[in-house]
């Protein structure tokens, strides 16, 4: 396979070459200083590995949808019973939506586990946006019946369907929405130091990945630093001196190498270490925040965003991506035990997160979404459910227009218009259009979203929940 320098980067930077991101040159035709960067805004995606059973977040609730809905899973239904977590209706939390006109009669809930989330959705801090996913053009269920559909590649496949939801391309793209809106924002120059812009505390994800913005890694706490300069004692008696002749060595201090690929990684490990130096720094100007957070690596990574955002002055930022991630929803079995703990999660640290944004005075500047490698089905296995297509998510944040079901809500059923088979439902709102919302929301513009969002232009209009 032919590399070259910029495949080589690119590359390296999808490894976690010392947590941050490359000095690739910009080579988009975008128009400088054209996005809105006025005020700080921040996204943070929150990723739910595996694909969420939608189907068992936001459940019907009017009687005779639920009837019907606990009749299909029955099976799985009477196991929830054993998790302590009934699915029963008399112990769902009803949604209030101020658009339930527009929904046909039908209700809908959230389970207990969910709590927090409701909480949010009822008092408008959260909002639904039903039945989104990858679409080349807008399908139905005949379409793809007769074959005469265009549709996403490797549709079902887990690692395949992040990257699309992440890129709008199956495994192996170098580009994702959130660092293109992240380059737009650097255009106009957002930040004082680009390496704090896009940020992940769930390891290197494309969807973080831009041309002029590179992801910078943060762990559980703080910087990603390396161990042999951080950590002295691991050298013993000799530490300090092992440790300096260490940071000498990935500075390359003394050294001007003349080829390219030794001049970036070079600049590469040099601006890493100024950029932990610089983070460290900040964090000993800002007050500590004092929040509780729960325990768990979810809720910590929250956490850890949350004090990344109370920098924002002392870096001198005013827009950032953020990604963190939540995996186990993988739910082919034990759908009951497993679900219902990761839901927990997930509302916990959310909720968390959002108190957290009051404390530091960031709550309407910070908007949080979730995104997922698809849904699932329907039908069930058993105790499980298998991989679905489109599916709902949850946007939370003071700027949200919250308390509505936004897109389309399908039928809970089988062999309607949305439905691909076994209840997958095909998507009413393609990932494009959510993210286009979003990308507005950000501060971009129609031309620096067609850069960013190359699929959009198949699709009319994008769902106003921010």
């Amino acid at each position: 396979m032919k590399l070259n320098r910029r495949d080589f980067l690119s590359r390296a930077s999808a490894a976690g070459l010392l947590g941050t991101g490359g000095l690739t040159t910009s080579l988009m035709s975008m128009p400088a200083l054209a996005a809105d960067t006025t005020g700080y805004k921040a996204l943070v995606c929150v990723f739910l590995f595996g694909g969420m059973d939608h189907y068992d977040a936001v459940i019907p609730y009017d009687q005779a949808s639920h009837d019907s809905f606990a009749t299909t899973r029955e099976s799985l239904f009477s196991q929830y019973v054993s998790a302590n977590s009934p699915r029963s209706r008399d112990n769902l939390l009803a949604l209030n939506p101020v658009n339930a006109g527009s929904l046909g009669g039908r209700q809908f809930a959230l389970p207990q586990e969910l709590a927090p989330l409701h909480t949010m959705f009822e008092s408008g801090d959260a909002a639904i946006l039903a039945n989104v996913g990858p679409l080349l053009e807008p399908t139905n269920r005949e379409m793809v019946l007769n074959g005469q559909a265009r549709l996403p590649r490797k549709l079902f496949s887990h690692n395949d369907q992040q990257s699309t939801w992440m890129s709008s391309a199956p495994e192996g793209a170098l580009f994702g929405w959130g660092g293109r809106f992240a380059d737009a924002a650097l255009e106009a120059n957002a930040n004082q130091n680009s390496l704090f812009t896009s940020m992940s505390t769930f390891g290197n994800q494309v969807w973080l990945s831009g041309d002029v913005a590179q992801q910078y890694q943060l762990s559980i706490g703080g910087p990603d630093n390396l161990i042999a300069i951080q950590w002295p004692p691991y050298f013993g008696a000799e530490g300090q001196g092992v440790s300096a002749m260490m940071e000498d060595h990935f500075r390359s201090q003394g050294l001007s190498p003349s080829n390219l690929f030794q001049q970036d990684i070079t600049d590469r490990s040099r601006r890493a270490l100024d950029a932990n130096e610089a983070y460290s720094n900040a964090r000993d100007e800002v007050a500590e925040i004092t929040t509780e957070f729960p325990g768990g690596y979810f809720a910590q990574q929250l956490r850890t965003v949350a004090e990344a955002i109370s920098l924002r002055n002392v870096l001198g930022a005013s827009r950032q991506v953020f990604f963190v991630g939540l995996g186990g929803f993988d739910t082919h079995s034990t759908q009951a035990r497993d679900l219902i703990n990761r839901q927990s999660q997930l509302a916990a640290g959310i909720a968390a997160f959002q108190s957290a944004m009051g404390e530091i005075g960031a709550s309407d500047d910070v908007t949080v979404f979730t995104a997922s490698d698809f849904g699932r089905t329907l039908s069930i296995n058993g105790d499980g459910t298998d991989h679905g297509w489109g599916s709902h998510h949850f946007i939370i944040g003071g700027a949200v227009n919250g308390r509505q079901i936004y897109g389309q809500m399908p039928e809970y059923g089988f062999e309607h218009a949305q439905d691909a088979g076994n209840g997958r439902l095909i998507p009413t709102t393609s990932v494009e259009q959510y993210a286009a919302t979003l990308g507005r929301w950000f501060g971009l513009n129609d031309q620096e979203l067609a850069i960013a969002l190359p699929g959009l232009s198949n699709f009319t209009g994008s769902p106003a929940f921010v």
